[in-house]
C-alpha cells in the first residue's frame, strides 16, 4: 500500500534567494518515489510569498513548481491547505502543479479514519494585528488592488514585509513560543469536542505525533513541523502517523 506524505511551513523563497533549506527541500521532493508515494499534503505555508496573476508567475519558483508537476503527471495527489503566507494560492497554482487548493479546513480519508486539516494561523487572540491584516488581505478589493502591481514590485513589498513582520520564526523555540502552544490547545479542543478523530495542523514550526486522550478513546494530534528549522515530515503508512526528519 502507498504512504502519504505531509509537510509544512517549507517557506520557499525565490531561486535568486538560494538557501540550504531550499536546496533541501528540492532534493526531498526529488527523492520521492511515485511507486511507494500516492498523496503528497501540504498544511500551508509552502512559499514565504505567493501571488496569482492572470497571465505572469514568479519565475524563481519555476524550478519547485516543475518537480510538483512532474509528480503530480506520475500520479501523485497534491494538496495544499493555505496557510497565512500562501493564502492567494488558487487557480493558477492548481493549473501549474495540479494542487488540490484549499482555502478553508478540510477533511481527507488516513485509513479508516478521516482526519481535519487545517494550517492553524490566527488562534492567537493576542495577535490583533495579524487578524486585522488577515481580513483586509483577503478582500477581494485589496487583492484585485495588489494584482495591478509589476511582480517584481510585489515580490519586493512581500520580501520587506516578511522581514519586518513578527512572524514565529522570529522566536528563538518556536516549539515553546506562544503560536505553537494556541495551535496545540486548538488541536486538543478539537479532538476532545470529538469534531475530528485526528487534526493535522502547520504554523507551529513544531513538529509532533501526539496521542489525546477523549471521550471516544484517543485522538491524534499531527503537526509535520517545518523546513526552515526542522527538515521534519510526516509518513502515514500502514495506519501510523510517523516522525521523520530529511538528512
Amino acid at each position: 500500500m502507498k504512504n502519504t506524505i505531509l509537510f509544512s511551513d517549507v517557506h520557499l523563497k525565490p531561486a535568486g534567494e538560494a538557501t540550504a533549506s531550499r536546496e533541501g527541500f528540492l532534493s526531498f521532493l526529488r527523492g520521492i518515489n511515485p511507486a511507494h508515494t500516492d498523496r503528497l499534503v501540504c498544511l500551508g505555508d509552502l512559499f514565504d510569498f505567493w501571488l496569482e496573476y492572470r497571465h505572469a508567475m514568479f519565475s524563481g519558483y519555476f524550478d519547485v513548481l516543475r518537480v510538483f508537476a512532474d509528480l503530480n503527471q506520475a500520479g501523485v495527489a497534491l494538496h495544499l491547505v493555505c496557510g497565512n503566507h500562501d493564502f492567494w494560492a488558487g487557480e493558477s497554482l492548481q493549473r501549474l502543479t495540479g494542487f488540490i487548493v484549499h482555502h478553508e479546513p478540510v477533511r481527507l480519508p488516513f485509513g479508516g479514519k478521516e482526519a481535519l486539516l487545517l494550517h492553524g494561523d490566527g488562534l492567537n487572540p493576542k495577535d490583533y494585528g495579524y487578524r486585522l491584516f488577515k481580513r483586509i488581505a483577503r478582500n477581494p478589493l485589496a487583492v484585485s488592488l495588489f494584482r495591478r502591481v509589476h511582480p517584481d514590485a510585489a515580490m519586493a513589498i512581500a520580501r520587506f514585509m516578511s522581514r519586518g513582520s513578527r512572524t514565529i520564526t522570529q522566536v528563538d523555540k518556536p516549539a515553546a513560543g506562544p503560536e505553537a502552544r494556541y495551535v496545540r490547545e486548538h488541536a486538543h479542543h478539537l479532538l476532545r469536542g470529538n469534531a475530528a478523530d485526528i487534526v493535522i495542523c502547520g504554523h507551529a514550526h513544531a513538529p509532533v505525533v501526539e496521542r489525546i486522550t477523549t471521550d471516544k478513546g484517543e485522538g491524534l494530534y499531527v503537526n509535520p513541523g517545518d523546513w526552515p528549522n526542522h527538515r521534519s515530515y510526516v509518513v502515514f503508512e500502514n495506519d501510523t502517523f510517523t516522525l521523520r526528519h530529511f538528512e
